[in-house]
């Protein structure tokens, strides 16, 4: 065990062994109120790295609290960054207002910064607690249900294509799977991939637990000849008529007529009355192909917020829409080497016609005053400069620029991650 910083009186920050995960585990359950079955535990692989599994631990030597995090490869627009994954944060209820979240997060910030990671990404279990450490909500997820027989516009191609409609095999879907929705993610900002053997397994975990009276997991692939294009993972949980739900766990296509054809299926299951899908970017195929939108009842809800730990290196990882050249006045209360001016400035052009930048400390008078957290919320092209200032939440210096830099910061494709972690 080694303690790698500082915490509240009475309390150490500590790496947590794979020798203590019951320990690690025991607080995660008291957090968020849960008990697992003995069955489903064995079924459901523990994703933990526990080079980067972290606790607050009493004098007494119990674990308080507990955060832990992955390395991942996030996609930002045009290009790839080093994230740390933010996950397993809880206190135990009898240790709560303490700052030891406070402390976790310092923690985390500081280690990942430590990695070479210049930001930080999460799904929010409360939305309301990350802002105040520099989380913004950079992505949103559409979850529709939809009555069957919706019909689709048609797509060419797609009746080209084969089905098959069977029961979950882990030996054959989760490299099926894996490779598919590696494939589709090409060019969407926020599509993380699951890289390692553990969260490929745990997207096809099936306990009896999970299943809330459903059947076991389906998977239905879309084939051009043997070459996948297109899978879904699902269930139908039945009411003894014709009244049941398709709930789709996960979907992936790699083009319009895979997507075409595996809807198609979907909306079409005998004995059932309504689909729900999982989460979708919110300009998915699906919304533009519903000939009557009105046949699906949509559900907005926010998907991955980002955290910029290396404003510097963060911005010039990225590409840009469209050139610009301006000073962002940045606040961070909790990261003083990102405060202060960044002069932002576009360089070459690619053959794609995204345009690459560089980022420099500057003394310049600042075009936009910005927070640490909206630089989050815009930094997937998911959220506007323009529109987080007529929330009153960006502050344009220089007549004009907030057009430019909106544009600039803006992607085709919106951002979104298929799977929450």
């Amino acid at each position: 065990m080694t303690e790698v910083s500082t915490a509240p009186h009475g309390y150490r920050i500590v790496e947590i062994p794979e020798s203590r995960k019951d320990e690690f585990q025991r607080v995660d359950q008291l957090a968020f109120a849960f008990e697992p079955d003995a069955a489903t535990s064995a079924q459901v692989p523990l994703t933990l790295d526990w080079s980067r599994t972290m606790a607050a631990e009493t004098e007494a030597g119990t674990l308080a609290a507990v955060h832990a995090s992955f390395p991942f490869a996030l996609p930002v627009p045009g290009a790839e960054v080093p994230c740390a994954g933010l996950t397993w944060v809880g206190a135990r209820p009898d240790h709560r207002r303490r700052g030891l979240l406070s402390a976790m997060i310092d923690t985390h910030f500081e280690r990942s910064l430590g990695r070479g990671e210049p930001v930080s990404a999460l799904f929010a279990a409360e939305p309301a607690i990350y802002g105040r450490f520099g989380y913004g909500s950079a992505a949103d997820d559409v979850r529709l249900v939809i009555a069957r027989g919706a019909a689709l516009r048609d797509v060419a191609g797609s009746d080209d294509l084969t089905v098959r409609f069977e029961p979950l095999d882990r030996s054959v879907h989760v490299p099926l799977v894996q490779a598919v929705h590696a494939a589709a993610g090409n060019g969407r900002p926020g599509w993380i991939r699951r890289d390692t053997t553990l969260l490929r397994e745990r997207q096809l975990a099936d306990p009896p637990a999970w299943r809330d009276g459903g059947e076991p997991l389906r998977v239905v692939t879309v084939l051009a000849g043997e070459t996948p294009r297109a899978y879904a993972l699902l269930r139908r949980t039945a009411d003894g008529g014709a009244r049941s739900k398709v709930l789709v766990r996960e979907v992936a296509a790699l083009d319009a007529a895979a997507a075409h054809r595996l809807w198609s299926v979907l909306l079409d299951l005998d004995l059932t009355a309504t689909v729900e899908s999982g989460m979708l970017a919110v300009d998915d195929e699906l919304l533009h192909l519903l000939v009557d939108p009105r046949a699906a009842v949509p559900k907005l809800v926010d998907n991955l917020w980002v955290r910029v730990l290396d404003v510097p290196t963060a911005l010039a990882a990225r590409r840009y829409s469209a050139p610009v050249d301006v000073v962002l006045d940045v606040t961070d209360t909790r990261l003083p080497a990102n405060a202060g001016r960044w002069h932002l400035t576009t360089g070459g052009q690619g053959s794609d016609g995204a345009w690459d930048a560089r980022v420099t400390s500057t003394t310049d008078p600042a075009d936009v005053t910005v927070d640490v957290r909206e630089l989050g919320a815009t930094y997937l092209g998911g959220r506007s400069f323009a529109a987080l200032a007529r929330a009153g939440l960006v502050t344009e210096q220089r007549a004009g620029v907030l057009q430019g830099i909106s544009t600039a910061f803006t992607w085709p494709l919106a951002p979104v991650c298929s799977w929450s972690f």
